[in-house]
């Protein structure tokens, strides 16, 4: 198993100041960093790639489309930008050596049509990203289609829509994640959720059901950690939690009260807790 931070608790572009962050990260005891791309600036992020290799920091990162890059949209000139924009993420995430790229990259967060997808939007999405897959090989980068629960988006809300999604796109560098956060909202049965998405699973955001510190909360984490076990899973745990330093990142998430007493708090006890929880039922060495 690798244990990973998202740094959208900190920041949602890469800078200088991050460099204490993640000495940090790695200090705690962390194998990766999950970056936020959305500065796409192939300089920038060849920079921190160097970084985190001298510091032996390992990456994924996460990304989102909006209203003028949308995926689903009826307007072919914006499913036009969002190919071109998933690209150049893309070709941030060779720069930076990401070997996984996740986040809601199937449609617009936060847009709403006031009705569920329909069969043209499906069919507008899984063409954009079939557009998309191919760069993705060539930058050895694998798309981790991440769903959000249904007041974050219309499009895709649990593993059901999204196997059939990946299924539809029918290529080897789409594949898809599941958050125990969307998942605590969505899903009726966690373990045959699980086990739905896990052929298909690259990366399990681990996110507590009031985004504060994983294990505090009421997530049904004894079954989660039980199904991802017995579906075999063996990849990146990256914790997923959001404080109050990032003004659209508060607005984007709702967070509107303080979760946890402090940043550096949230990470170590976040890592005892996924390490722990393994330990308990993963056998060492045998993953």
């Amino acid at each position: 198993m690798k244990y990973g931070l998202n740094l959208l608790l900190w920041t949602d572009r890469m800078h200088d100041k991050m460099v204490p962050v993640v000495e940090r990260i790695k200090a705690i005891g962390y194998d990766g960093i999950e970056i936020p791309i959305f500065e796409l600036n192939e300089t920038l992020h060849s920079q921190w790639g160097q970084r985190l290799d001298s510091l032996g920091l390992e990456r994924t990162a996460v990304t989102v489309r909006g209203a003028g890059d949308n995926p689903v949209s009826p307007s072919a000139s914006v499913r036009a930008s969002a190919v071109d924009a998933m690209k150049r993420t893309l070709d941030c995430c060779r720069a930076a050596g990401v070997k996984t790229l996740c986040g809601p990259t199937h449609s617009a967060i936060g847009e709403f049509t006031g009705k569920g997808p329909t069969a043209d939007e499906f069919k507008w999405g899984v063409d954009t990203m079939r557009q998309v897959a191919d760069h993705a090989a060539q930058a050895g980068v694998t798309i981790a289609v991440e769903y959000l629960n249904r007041f974050e988006n219309y499009f895709l809300t649990s593993v059901e829509q999204t196997v059939a999604f990946i299924q539809a796109v029918d290529h080897p560098h789409v594949r898809m994640m599941y958050d125990t956060f969307h998942a605590n909202i969505e899903e009726k049965d966690l373990t045959a959720a699980i086990h739905a998405a896990a052929p298909l699973t690259v990366l399990v955001h681990i996110s507590e059901n009031d985004r504060s510190i994983p294990g505090t909360g009421h997530v049904h984490w004894n079954e989660t950690f039980d199904a991802l076990k017995s579906a075999g899973y063996n990849g990146w745990m990256v914790v997923e939690a959001f404080g109050q330093a990032l003004p659209n990142i508060v607005a984007a998430t709702k967070i509107w009260r303080q979760m946890f007493s402090s940043e550096d708090k949230l990470a170590v006890d976040s890592l005892a807790f996924m390490k722990a929880n393994v330990a308990a039922r993963w056998k060492e060495g045998v993953f």
